[in-house]
């Protein structure tokens, strides 16, 4: 049997309009042949009824502390909501179709309550539904442990639902739905000219993700590129195909052009610089060691990392300045820490090896009189911080000078 996997996030799934669209995607793969899988995130925002974080508010307004495993099993409820009405949605329209949660649905997980990892999937339960000819609405973002205990899969949770249940199922294509028509090559609420984005390797899309895009869940573009599965990221409110994101050569009459230096941008807000200075060498004595053991036994995540003999640079989250600023402080070093910077960067899988790229990025920010403060760079990527201030300017000269809008 051909299958497809269909997850449709919360703004979907929100509305009795949001889930009429939701219907005609699922007729039209069962249409087209498929076996229809439906992962569902929890219907609506914080304030609205039945979302996770109103849920999540109505248990600490009893008391604050609540314990990782009840926490779990309150968290579950939004998305167990959205499957049944989603099933009874489908029926209404004559649509046969089952509701499973993480568990029925066969998605075994650790005991990390909160960020459970999927260690097995057993899709038994899954299988017989869509062999019966029916579709089956799976809640998103949860599991259970071997034991029993219901867990939770951690921030972007209904993706990697989707796409550990594609892979499980052999999908021929996993299908993301949100509000916006697939990945963009910036976020059009910055950069008004910024376009859709046709096809996109999976090494691409993950950089993006991890470098601040909310599209899709980097974990779940590296499930679907660990177990050879495409995903798609359209629009549950357009009929637009989205973007298609694979390894392959070529995808039908959509092919993956090496030459393309840069794809598209990304970018991270509010973050502070840290800079460390010695007259001692570091590395002699054992300072480089103290000062990112300190960082991480204060929980203080580190990016953009620069070491050298007698100076250390980075970044952290911009509400972590404070702490980071007594727990370096105690190490008897030269240390400045700063807020009000952000993160820009270049993401492209045809920059690898290509000479020039960083010195076209330095020309498209130099141009708009944009400083940069800090540089890190990978084989697909090239970050710079910027000012807060200039962020919109510059992921708006950058995305002028690589001619991301043609």
């Amino acid at each position: 049997m051909r299958v497809i996997v269909q997850k449709f996030g919360g703004t979907s799934v929100a509305t009795p309009e949001g889930r009429e669209n939701v219907v005609k995607k699922v007729q039209e793969a069962l249409n087209q042949g498929y076996g229809v899988v439906v992962v569902v995130s929890a219907m609506g925002r914080a304030g609205e009824p039945y979302a996770t974080d109103t849920l999540i508010g109505l248990a600490k307004g009893i008391m604050k502390s609540v314990k990782p495993r009840e926490l779990d099993l309150l968290m579950t409820c939004g998305e167990n909501i959205s499957t049944v009405v989603m099933v009874q949605t489908l029926k209404h329209h004559g649509i046969e179709a089952s509701a499973f949660t993480g568990g029925q649905a066969g998605i075994y997980t650790d005991h990390h309550f909160g960020n459970a990892r999927i260690m097995e999937i057993k899709p038994d339960n899954l299988r017989r539904c869509l062999e019966g000819g029916r579709v089956a609405v799976v809640a998103g973002f949860q599991g259970i442990t071997p034991d029993g205990e219901v867990t939770t899969l951690g921030r972007g949770g209904s993706d990697t639902t989707g796409a550990a249940l594609g892979v499980a199922l052999n999908a021929e294509v996993v299908e993301i739905y949100t509000d916006v028509d697939g990945v963009m090559t910036a976020d059009p609420r910055l950069v008004p000219q910024a376009k859709s984005l046709a096809v996109m390797t999976y090494n691409e899309v993950c950089e993006m993700a991890h470098l601040g895009a909310k599209v899709v869940h980097p974990r779940a573009v590296e499930i679907a590129m660990e177990g050879r599965v495409p995903l798609r990221i359209r629009s549950t409110f357009s009929d637009s195909l989205g973007t298609l994101i694979t390894d392959g050569s070529a995808i039908g009459n959509i092919e993956i052009r090496g030459d393309k230096v840069v794809t598209g941008l990304a970018h991270i807000a509010e973050m502070a610089l840290v800079r460390i200075k010695s007259e001692q060498d570091m590395n002699q004595n054992g300072k480089v060691m103290e000062v990112f053991q300190a960082m991480a036994n204060a929980g203080i995540s580190v990016d953009m990392i620069q070491v050298a003999p007698f100076a250390i640079g980075f970044i952290i989250k911009e509400d972590l300045a404070e702490r980071s600023t007594q727990v370096l402080g105690k190490l008897n070093l030269e240390v400045l820490v700063q807020k009000g910077f952000a993160k820009v960067a270049i993401v492209g899988s045809g920059m690898r090896g290509v000479p020039g790229v960083m010195a076209k990025m330095v020309r498209g920010l130099q141009r708009a009189r944009i400083a940069i403060y800090h540089s890190t760079d990978s084989h697909i990527n090239i970050a710079c911080l910027v000012r807060q201030d200039d962020m919109c300017n510059a992921l708006q000269a950058l995305h002028e000078e690589f001619q991301l809008g043609e």
